[in-house]
C-alpha cells in the first residue's frame, strides 16, 4: 500500500507542498512479517514512483538505500524483482514474498542469494533507511553505496530550483519519506542578501514542512478557523512546532547554530536547542530519531532543518549525520544563490520601470496609450523606450526609441538617452536638432553606444506633424475610414553614428487618425525580416479599423492590444515599446489669435479682445478673471518686448491663455514688499489660475494659465 505524504508551507493559507498520488516520492510496505512502516527509498531522483528491475548477478537491496533483502514491493506495477505478487496486500492474496511469478529468470547464483536472503532473520539493523532486516557484514557496503546514490539524487533535486520555494520544496520532497518520517525547514526573517549584516536578533520562522501522513484519511492538513495547520505529530500528545522562534544570543540554539555542523538530539545541549526552536510544549524524540542540521550560506547562518522519525522506525546512524550535513549545505547554497538572484531581478525590474514613464500626460487634443514587453520575463530590461512630452502651445513630442541590446547597460544608456531627449524638447527645439544633440550625447557615451530614435511633434491647434527619423522604423498613421499606411519618413543614420545631418518632413495629422510608433521588436524576427512584419502590421491596423466601422476610430487601448496579438511564438526576439497617438485636435473654432504691438496701450486691447471671445464661446462668467489675468500678462510682457506680442486663447477641457514674446528670461513668482508699484501680477495669477506657467522657446518665451470652465 503506498501512502502519500502531505505538506503545509508555514505561514501561507495553501499547503504548497502537498502531494497527490500525481507526485509519490516513496512507499511503505506493510506485511505480516514487518508489521512496521518500512520507507522505501526510490532509485535515482527520490520523487520517481517507478524502479528499475535489479539487474542478474546485483543483489535486490541494491535497488533501494536500506531496504530488506527479499521484501521489496514496486508501487508502480505491483511486483519486486524476483517476488511474486510482491504488494502490500500479498499476505491475504496466498503469496508469500519469497514466491516466484514466472515473469523473470534468474541465473543460479541470483537464486541462490535470494534463497539466502528470505531465509535470513527479520531484525533491526538501524540502517539509514531506517527498513528492518539488514544484517552486517557485506551489506554495510551496500548501504554506503545506497547512500551516495541518495544524496546525489537529492542534491541533483535541491539544485534544480531556481527560487527559494523550489529549493525549500526540493528538500523535503528529497527527505521525506526516504530518510525521514518529517522534516521541519526554518528560515531567518527576513533572509539576509549577499554583504548585507542584519541588524537586530535573528528570528527563525517556519517556512515549510513535510511528513507521512499518521492514517489514509490524513492526507490535508487540518484547517482550523479558515486557516490552514500544520500536522507534525509524532506522537498523539504532541503539538504543532512553532512557527517562530527568537534565537537568543549565548542559548543552546545559537551554539549549535554556531557550530554550523548537524548534530542527534541526543546531548543536553541539543535538546535544549531543539525545545527553543520546536517550543517548550512539543515532546521531543528519542535521541537518534531526531537531527536538528543548521543551514549556513556563504557567510552566515540563515535557518536549520530538522530531520525526524517515528518510533516504529530505526533509529538515524553516524553516517547519516553526513547525510543532513550534505542536504543543508546544498539547501543552504541554493537558497543563497535564490536570494541574490531574486535581489537582482528585483533592481532590474526597478530600474526598467523607473526608466519608463509610470504615466502618461494628457495633453490637449490627443489621447495616448502604451505598451512595453520585455524581451524575457527573467531579464525585465532592455534598451527601448517611449516618452509624451507635452511642449508649449499645447504641443506635445512623441518619442519613440530602441539602444542595442537588451541588457543593464542597454537600460542605463536608455535612461540617459530619454533624459536628453526630455531636457532638448523643453527648450522646443526642431526635431531635427533633438536628434542631432541626442546623436552628440551617444558619442560621449561611448563609441559603441548606438541607438535609434524617432521623434514627432504634433501641433493640434494646426492638425500637422512634424518628425525626424534617425534609423528607426517608420510610424503607421491610420485613418478614421480605414485606411493605414507607412509613413514616408527618412530613415536617417542611427544615433551615435556621428557627422550626419537630420531631416524632418511636416505632414497632415487629420482628427480621428491613429499614429502608432513602435520599436523593431514587434515587426522583426527570426522568423520574418523587418518589411514584412510592417506590412503585417499595417495590415492588422486595417483590419482592426474595419471591425469598428467607417464613422469612428476603434478604442485606443483595445487598438494596442490587438496589434500585440499580431506576435506569434517564435517572435519575442527583442524587447517591444509601443506608443499609439490618437489626434483629436483642436477645432478653428474654439481657438481665438491676435498680434499685439508692445505699446502702452496692448493690455487693455488685450482685455477687450479677450472679452469678446469669451461672449462668443457663451463663458461670459469667466470674463472678469479673464481680464485680469490677461492684462497683467499682457503688461509683463509689454514691459521688455520689442517684437510683435501673441495673444491666443483656446477652449478646450479647460479655457487655456497664452502669452508669447520674444524675450527669453522667465518671469519669477516674488512675493512684493508694501512700498513696491509693481512685483504682483504673478502672485495674482497663482492665486487665481487652475495652473501656469512659463516655458523658454527657441525664439523667446511663453507664459500661460488656466482656468476651469
Amino acid at each position: 500500500m503506498t501512502e502519500h505524504p502531505t505538506s503545509h508551507d508555514g505561514g501561507h493559507a495553501k499547503a504548497a507542498g502537498a502531494t497527490g498520488p500525481a507526485e509519490p516520492r516513496g512507499a511503505v510496505l506493510h506485511s505480516p512479517d514487518t508489521p512496521a512502516a518500512m520507507a522505501l527509498p526510490a532509485q535515482g531522483e527520490p520523487s520517481g514512483a517507478e524502479h528499475a528491475q535489479v539487474p542478474e548477478g546485483q543483489a535486490p537491496s541494491e535497488a533501494r538505500p536500506g531496504a530488506r533483502p527479499g521484501s521489496q514491493s514496486d508501487t508502480s506495477s505491483g511486483t519486486g524483482p524476483g517476488a511474486g505478487a510482491g504488494t502490500s496486500s500479498g499476505a491475504s492474496s496466498g503469496t508469500s514474498p519469497g514466491a516466484s511469478s514466472g515473469r523473470t529468470k534468474r541465473g543460479s547464483k541470483s537464486s541462490a542469494r535470494r534463497a539466502a536472503d528470505q531465509d535470513a532473520p527479520h531484525g533491526n539493523s538501524g540502517n539509514s533507511g531506517g527498513v528492518p532486516g539488514a544484517r552486517g557484514g557485506g551489506d554495510k557496503a551496500r548501504r554506503e553505496g545506497d547512500r551516495l546514490r541518495f544524496v546525489g539524487a537529492a542534491t541533483r533535486r535541491i539544485a534544480r530550483g531556481m527560487d527559494l520555494d523550489e529549493i525549500v520544496m526540493g528538500l523535503c520532497r528529497a527527505t521525506v519519506p526516504t530518510f525521514s518520517d518529517v522534516i521541519l525547514v526554518y528560515l531567518r526573517d527576513p533572509l539576509p542578501v549577499g554583504e548585507e549584516r542584519p541588524v537586530g536578533p535573528v528570528v527563525l520562522r517556519l517556512r515549510r514542512t513535510d511528513r507521512i501522513p499518521d492514517s489514509p484519511e490524513d492526507t490535508e492538513d487540518s484547517v482550523t478557523d479558515g486557516v490552514l495547520q500544520p500536522v507534525l505529530q509524532l506522537q498523539p500528545d504532541a503539538g504543532p512546532a512553532a512557527e517562530l522562534c527568537e534565537v537568543q544570543a549565548g542559548g543552546a540554539l545559537a551554539e549549535v547554530l554556531r557550530g554550523v555542523r548537524p548534530v542527534f538530539g541526543e546531548s543536553a545541549t541539543s535538546r535544549a536547542a531543539l525545545t527553543e526552536l520546536l517550543g517548550e510544549d512539543r515532546p521531543l524524540p528519542v535521541a537518534r530519531r531526531v537531527i536538528l542540521a543548521p543551514l549556513r550560506g556563504r557567510r552566515r547562518v540563515i535557518g536549520a532543518a530538522v530531520f525526524l522519525r517515528r518510533p516504529e522506525r530505526a533509529a538515524f546512524e553516524g553516517d547519516d549525520l553526513l547525510v543532513a550535513a550534505q542536504l543543508a549545505t546544498h539547501t543552504a547554497l541554493g537558497i543563497d544563490k535564490a536570494v541574490l538572484y531574486g535581489r537582482e531581478a528585483y533592481i532590474a525590474d526597478e530600474l526598467q520601470r523607473t526608466m519608463l514613464p509610470e504615466t502618461l500626460p494628457q495633453p490637449t487634443g490627443v489621447k495616448l496609450a502604451s505598451r512595453y514587453l520585455p524581451a524575457a520575463e527573467t531579464a525585465r530590461v532592455g534598451g527601448d523606450w517611449y516618452d509624451a512630452i507635452p511642449l508649449p502651445g499645447s504641443r506635445v513630442a512623441l518619442v519613440v526609441g530602441d539602444v542595442m541590446g537588451h541588457s543593464m547597460t542597454s537600460a542605463a544608456i536608455m535612461g540617459q538617452l530619454r533624459t536628453t531627449a526630455q531636457t532638448l524638447a523643453g527648450l522646443d527645439l526642431p526635431p531635427q536638432e533633438v536628434l542631432h544633440h541626442l546623436d552628440e550625447q551617444a558619442q560621449r557615451l561611448g563609441s559603441d553606444r548606438m541607438a535609434t530614435c524617432l521623434y514627432a511633434v504634433y501641433d493640434p491647434v494646426a492638425h500637422r506633424i512634424t518628425i525626424a527619423n534617425a534609423g528607426h522604423p517608420p510610424p503607421v498613421l491610420l485613418h478614421i475610414g480605414g485606411r493605414a499606411e507607412v509613413l514616408r519618413v527618412p530613415a536617417g543614420a542611427p544615433i551615435g553614428v556621428g557627422g550626419v545631418d537630420f531631416e524632418a518632413v511636416e505632414l497632415d495629422a487629420p482628427a480621428g487618425a491613429t499614429l502608432l510608433l513602435y520599436t523593431d521588436g514587434l515587426v522583426e524576427s527570426r522568423l520574418r525580416d523587418v518589411w514584412t512584419g510592417i506590412e503585417q502590421l499595417r495590415e492588422r491596423l486595417a483590419a482592426t479599423a474595419q471591425l469598428t466601422g467607417s464613422d469612428h476610430s476603434p478604442p485606443l487601448e483595445a487598438l494596442c492590444d490587438d496589434v500585440l496579438d499580431m506576435l506569434g511564438p517564435g517572435d519575442r526576439d527583442d524587447d517591444i515599446a509601443l506608443l499609439a497617438a490618437r489626434f483629436d485636435g483642436i477645432a478653428p473654432s474654439d481657438v481665438a489669435y491676435w498680434y499685439l504691438e508692445p505699446e502702452d496701450s496692448a493690455p487693455s486691447r488685450a482685455r477687450r479682445l479677450a472679452r469678446r471671445a469669451l461672449e462668443r464661446w457663451g463663458l461670459e462668467s469667466h470674463t472678469d478673471a479673464v481680464e485680469l489675468l490677461v492684462s497683467e500678462v499682457v503688461t509683463n510682457a509689454v514691459r521688455y518686448a520689442s517684437r510683435p506680442i501673441t495673444l491666443r486663447l483656446l477652449r478646450t477641457d479647460v479655457l487655456r491663455c497664452e502669452v508669447v514674446d520674444d524675450v527669453p528670461q522667465l518671469p519669477r513668482l516674488r512675493q512684493a514688499r508694501a512700498t513696491d508699484e509693481g512685483g504682483r501680477g504673478l502672485y495674482l495669477v497663482n492665486r487665481m489660475a487652475r495652473r501656469w506657467g512659463a516655458t523658454r522657446l527657441s525664439t523667446g518665451k511663453v507664459v500661460w494659465f488656466e482656468l476651469n470652465r
